[in-house]
């Protein structure tokens, strides 16, 4: 069975009407969660190289804007440049069965093409819930093998982007099957650069939002794409993946929404840090330990923690920091919060920091590995310097849809993310929050931001 024209179907037929209120508000969060991380970005290398990019390569104007320097340009150097900057702080969201971060490339393409086509917040939030749904279903279609050494984000990410602008597009079926096969065909994205820290990742966030565009514009203009591009003999699955899935493609389609089940990210951090980072800080708390006090941690994890995570041994950046375990339970450990300033100010000039780094080491734990995607389970095994042994286990890390963040916590995130690049006065922030809590409402968004 085919299982990709009854995506493209659910895709056609999705309406506004059709949305429960429960999807409706955690678009909107999820959109006020992007727009942080996009507004933070901004500044920060590689951010400018895309600016300087678009400046030179884009148009001299247009209805759609860069958020990290407020331009105007066409659809697509929006959709680029917001791509890089949103995906840079490491605060977007993430979707924990799929391996995929929605909302850097979702929204960065579906904003970009609904400013340049006007269209109004509905329809945004329609668009945003169509490229949630197929690109996580796509992600978790792809499996765990595909993630081994592709980056999901950029490569389903393409498709999850050329989706969104689809429906803003008001594609039938044959075009979304066609769609999917141009943006399938473009998808790509290689881990290799975690070793180097590279600025790939940024270039993966940027190039899918951007292609997604590109797929969209040129089907509707009437380019034809793969028709079974997902599942056929020399398609995605076959060229990426050793244990694909095809049901899930189609699996609950208009019954669940996988957009609720996607995560906040509370720490500054690679999301694989996240459930070590509870488990040792709720640890630490309850023991009443200081980083002195620890001689040895183990934190458990699911292979694909080591398998990104493993690469990186001594951070030379600050965006690497952030995919280095021993930094993050350093930062957790001395000053109990791994949060932007703590990255940007400490994790790599903090002699004590780098310290505790040595003491950590990650251990595959098979239970752990098997409940992974699905869940993202912590556990930490703590060795006291005074030879106690002492353990924590967390199964829902902050920010996970059973330990999700509320909008008051939503909106803090969100100030402290403004303030952190000083885009903002903290009234700006209060008056975009208001906006995204009415995004529903809004008639046109050129004048968002």
């Amino acid at each position: 069975m085919n299982h990709t024209p009854a995506l493209a179907a659910f895709l056609a037929d999705l309406s506004y009407p059709q949305l429960p209120e429960a999807v409706l508000d955690r678009t909107e969060e999820l959109f006020l969660d992007w727009l942080g991380s996009a507004l933070a970005g901004a500044g920060a290398h590689p951010v400018p190289l895309f600016e300087r990019y678009a400046e030179r390569m884009g148009p001299a104007g247009g209805d759609a804007r860069i958020l990290a320097n407020g331009r105007a340009t066409s659809a697509y150097f929006a959709a680029l440049v917001n791509g890089a900057s949103s995906h840079l702080v490491e605060q977007d969201d993430l979707h924990n069965s799929s391996v995929l971060h929605p909302g850097t490339v979702v929204f960065s393409a579906a904003l970009a093409a609904a400013q340049a086509l006007d269209a109004s917040g509905q329809q945004l939030i329609v668009a945003a819930v169509a490229g949630y749904e197929a690109g996580i279903r796509i992600g978790e279609f792809m499996g765990r093998s595909h993630y081994r050494t592709f980056h999901t984000t950029a490569t389903v990410g393409t498709l999850a982007a050329a989706v969104a602008v689809g429906k803003l597009l008001g594609f039938d079926q044959g075009q979304f099957v066609h769609l999917l096969g141009s943006a399938g065909t473009q998808a790509a994205g290689l881990w290799e650069f975690l070793r180097d820290a590279a600025d790939s990742k940024q270039l993966h966030s940027a190039k899918a939002a951007a292609d997604g565009v590109l797929a969209a514009y040129l089907t509707a203009d009437g380019l034809t794409g793969a028709q079974n591009i997902l599942e056929g003999e020399q398609g995605l699955a076959a060229g990426m993946s050793q244990d694909a899935t095809p049901a899930k493609l189609s699996s609950q389609l208009g019954e669940r929404w996988a957009l609720l089940e996607t995560s906040f990210k509370f720490h500054a951090s690679c999301r694989h840090t996240h459930p070590a980072a509870d488990a040792l800080l709720r640890l630490m708390q309850r023991e009443g330990l200081g980083h002195e006090q620890v001689a040895s941690v183990v934190a458990h994890v699911h292979q694909a923690a080591i398998d990104v995570l493993g690469r990186v041994q001594v951070p030379s950046t600050v965006h690497q920091a952030k995919f280095s375990m021993g930094t993050v339970l350093g930062l957790i450990a001395v000053h109990g919060s791994a949060q932007l300033l703590e990255f940007r100010d400490l994790a790599l000039s903090d002699p004590r920091v780098a310290a505790f780094r040595e003491k950590v080491s990650m251990q595959l734990c098979p239970r752990i590995d098997a409940a992974y995607p699905a869940q993202w389970l912590g556990r930490v095994s703590v060795v006291s310097t005074d030879g106690r042994q002492l353990e924590c286990a967390i199964d829902d890390p902050k920010g996970d849809p059973n330990n999700t963040l509320s909008r008051p916590e939503l909106e803090a995130k969100f100030q402290r993310l403004l303030a952190f690049a000083g885009q903002r006065s903290p009234a700006q922030a209060e008056a975009l929050i208001a906006q995204a809590w009415q995004l529903r409402q809004a008639r046109s968004l050129r004048e968002l931001v």
